[in-house]
């Protein structure tokens, strides 16, 4: 996975996620966020966190929040791992 850190108040938040995958015949990007012990997982282009621990309600609001707003720049740069990984492949 493909890591961006991000930081949030006094800890390191990171952001890790997939090349783009098919599930279900559709193209899908796993999305999982990480600060210490805590995590949250979503799949894009769904929005939803779908798993996580350690992270508040208001926290998981707006952990979608971002991904509303970042998803089309992440599955870009999912699509570039994902060429990578066919070239070598």
């Amino acid at each position: 996975m493909k890591g961006d850190a991000m930081d949030n108040s006094s800890e390191e938040m990171k952001m890790t996620y997939s090349s783009v995958v098919a599930k279900d015949g559709k193209p899908v990007v796993a999305v999982r966020f990480e600060r210490g012990k805590d995590f949250a997982e979503a799949i894009l282009p769904d929005v939803t966190i779908r798993k996580s621990n350690g992270f508040s309600e208001e926290e998981i609001a707006a952990l979608e929040f971002y991904l509303k707003g970042n998803k089309k720049d992440i599955g870009e740069k999912a699509k570039a791992i994902t060429g990578l990984k066919n070239f070598f492949g």
